[in-house]
C-alpha cells in the first residue's frame, strides 16, 4: 500500500514450525485509508525482448530479463498511481509479500537520505516475482535494485520457497540485509524494524548490501561494537513504537508463546521465538484476522473488562483499513504442480473468510478480479467491505451468525482442498486447468454463503431498528 508509517501486519512461519511442514509467509496489507479496492489476478508466462519496467509514481526505468515467470498477485484496482501488486506465488513455487512499511531512525536517514526516483513499493514485487526460482534469488534480486536504484521508502519484504523463508529490511534510501528464517522458528512483524543479529560472514543465513558494514562504520552508526544489530542500528523504538507496533507482536507471541510473559509496550521482545505448539494455516488466520480478542484491549470489548480508553489505546491487526490479507503456503508433502497455495482474504478480515487459491492457474474468478471503484456487491472486495460496514454497529448481535459463516467457510476450505489434491494425485499431464476449475469452484460456493450471508444480516438489521414502534406496546 502507499507507504506510510501505519500499514499492514506480517507473520513468517518455518517449515519445522507449522503443523504440515510448509513455509508460511503471510500479511494484512492494510490501506492509507479504509477505502483501497484490491483485485486478485494471474499473469501468464511470457517473452520480453528489450522490455523496460516505467514506475508511474517514482519514473524509474529498469530494464527486464527477457522471460517471465508466470505468476499470481493482488494489485489495485485503480492503478493510477502504480499497480501495487502486493503479493503472489510464481510459477516456480516461490512467494514474495511486499511491503510491510518500517522506518529508519533520522540519524541514518542523515547519511543515505531516501530518493524520489528509486524503486518504491509500487514496483518491488512486479520487479522481483516474475523472475526468481528461490525465496534467495528473490532478497538477491531486490537488494541489488535497491543499491543501484535506491527506493524512498522503508519496508520489509518477505520471500518464501518450500524450503526458505528469506526477510529483507530496507535501511535509508540504497542499503539493506536481509535473514534466512531458522525453519523452527516464527516471527511477527509489524511496522518497525525487526531484525537483530546479522552475521555478515555467514551467507548462508544473512544478505547485506554490498557497502552495508563500511557504511555503519563510517558514521559510527553502531551503538554495541562486537555486534551488529541490524534493529538497534537503523531501526527506531520510539515511544509510537510502543503503542502502534509492539503490541501486535506481544499479541502474536501471546498467541503462540502463552507460557511467556511480556508487556505490551515492551521493546525488547525478540523478532524470532519457537512457538509453544506447531502453527497451522488456521493459527495464522486467527492472528492476521485478531484484535486483541479475549484482553482488555479489544475494540469490540467481547470478552474482557476494559475501559473505554484501554479498548482503544494500541493500534488493532483487524481494522477498518484492511484491504486484502494473503497467505503464502508452500507446502512439502503433495508434488511440486500442486504445492503452491494463496489463501486470500479482501475487505476487513475480522469478517472475511481465507479462500484458498492454487497458484498453478491459468485465470482467476470474475467477482475477485473485476473489482470496481465504486461500491458494487457483484465483487468480493466491495461485497466484504460492504458487509463490514453494516455488522460493525450491531457486532455482538451478528456474532454467532458472522463465526458460523467463517467455520462453515473453514471448513469447506480444507474440504475443497483434500479432494483436489487426491484427484491430481492421478494427474500425468499438465494440471494448470484443472486448478483453475477447481479455484473457480471453491470460490463460487464461498462466494455464494458470502451473498446468503448478507441476506440474512439485512434482514436481522431491520429488526434492530432503534425506531421499532408498535401500536399500544406503550399503553
Amino acid at each position: 500500500m502507499k507507504n506510510l508509517s501505519s500499514d499492514c501486519t506480517e507473520i513468517l512461519v518455518g517449515k519445522a514450525a507449522s503443523m504440515d511442514g510448509s513455509t508460511i509467509v503471510a500479511r494484512n496489507e492494510d490501506g492509507y485509508g479504509p477505502i483501497n479496492p484490491i483485485k486478485f489476478v494471474a499473469h501468464e508466462a511470457k517473452d520480453q525482448k528489450n522490455a523496460s519496467y516505467v514506475s508511474v509514481t517514482t519514473g524509474v526505468k529498469v530494464p527486464l530479463p527477457e522471460h517471465a515467470f508466470r505468476y499470481t498477485a493482488t494489485p489495485q484496482a485503480d492503478q493510477s498511481d502504480g499497480k501495487y501488486e502486493e503479493a503472489g506465488i510464481n510459477e516456480y513455487n516461490v512467494g514474495m509479500s511486499s511491503t510491510e512499511t518500517t522506518a529508519t531512525n533520522a540519524r541514518v536517514l542523515g547519511y543515505d537520505p531516501l530518493v524520489h526516483d528509486g524503486v518504491d513499493e509500487e514496483a518491488m514485487l512486479t520487479l522481483v516475482l516474475p523472475y526468481v526460482k528461490t525465496a534467495k534469488e528473490g532478497a538477491i534480486r531486490l537488494g541489488a535494485l535497491l543499491e543501484k536504484y535506491g527506493t524512498g521508502e522503508c519496508n520489509s519484504i518477505a520471500f518464501n520457497d518450500k524450503d526458505e523463508i528469506w526477510l529483507l529490511e530496507t535501511a535509508g534510501g540504497h542499503h539493506w540485509a536481509a535473514m534466512r528464517l531458522p525453519e523452527d522458528t516464527y516471527a511477527i512483524v509489524p511496522n518497525q524494524t525487526v531484525m537483530q543479529e546479522v552475521d555478515v560472514n555467514d551467507t548462508d543465513n544473512f544478505l547485506v548490501a554490498t557497502d552495508l558494514v563500511e557504511f555503519v562504520e563510517k558514521h559510527h552508526l553502531n551503538p554495541q561494537p562486537g555486534h551488529f544489530n541490524f534493529r538497534e542500528i537503523f531501526g527506531t523504538q520510539s515511544e509510537a513504537d510502543a503503542y502502534y507496533n509492539t503490541p501486535r507482536t506481544w499479541y502474536g507471541q501471546k498467541m503462540f508463546n502463552p507460557e511467556i510473559e511480556q508487556i505490551p509496550t515492551a521493546q525488547d521482545m525478540p523478532m524470532i521465538r519457537k512457538p509453544a505448539k506447531k502453527i497451522a494455516i488456521e493459527d495464522v488466520e486467527a492472528f492476521l484476522s485478531s484484535h486483541y480478542n479475549g484482553t482488555k484491549y479489544d475494540p469490540f470489548g467481547t470478552f474482557a473488562s476494559g475501559n473505554e480508553k484501554e479498548q482503544r489505546q494500541f493500534r488493532s491487526i483487524a481494522m477498518d483499513r484492511n484491504q486484502a490479507s494473503s497467505i503464502l503456503q508452500i507446502r512439502n508433502d503433495v508434488d511440486e504442480n500442486h504445492a503452491a497455495v494463496q489463501w486470500l482474504s479482501l475487505g476487513f478480515f475480522a469478517y472475511s473468510p481465507y479462500v484458498p487459491f492454487y497458484t498453478n492457474i491459468t485465470d482467476t474468478p470474475e467477482d475477485y478480479k473485476n473489482t470496481t471503484n465504486e461500491v458494487s456487491v457483484d465483487n468480493v472486495y466491495w461485497l466484504e467491505k460492504t458487509l463490514s460496514v453494516m455488522i460493525e454497529p450491531h457486532y455482538h448481535e451478528y456474532s454467532d451468525m458472522i463465526h458460523a459463516y467463517l467455520e462453515g467457510c473453514q471448513s469447506y476450505a480444507r474440504q475443497r482442498l483434500e479432494i483436489t489434491d487426491e484427484v491430481i494425485d492421478g494427474f500425468t499431464s499438465d494440471v494448470s486447468e484443472f486448478l483453475t476449475e477447481s479455484n473457480l469452484k471453491t470460490a463460487g460456493e464461498v462466494s455464494n454463503r458470502t451473498h446468503q450471508l448478507f441476506n440474512d444480516i439485512v434482514k436481522k438489521g431491520l429488526m434492530l431498528s432503534k425506531t421499532t414502534w408498535e401500536k399500544g406496546q406503550n399503553l
